[in-house]
């Protein structure tokens, strides 16, 4: 009796520090957004835009942009 009380107070220990980190589990399946810029077809300048191409949105967090041909 006294071992399975002692299994049910490790599991509530361990249960109680998974839940802050249900945020991090649940951007597990998203996709980066250099991922979907080069998946596109684009690239990611930090720099603007070369002669020819457009911007189409943002790369690593907002920091760089997706240029498009």
């Amino acid at each position: 009796m006294r071992a399975l009380s002692f299994l049910l107070l490790i599991l509530c220990l361990v249960s109680s520090h998974l839940a802050p980190g249900a945020g991090f589990l649940s951007g597990l399946g998203q996709r980066s957004d250099h991922y979907m810029c080069a998946r596109k077809g684009g690239t990611c300048n930090f720099s603007p835009c070369p002669l020819f191409t457009r911007l189409e949105g943002t790369c690593y967090g907002g920091k760089a942009k997706c240029c498009m041909r």
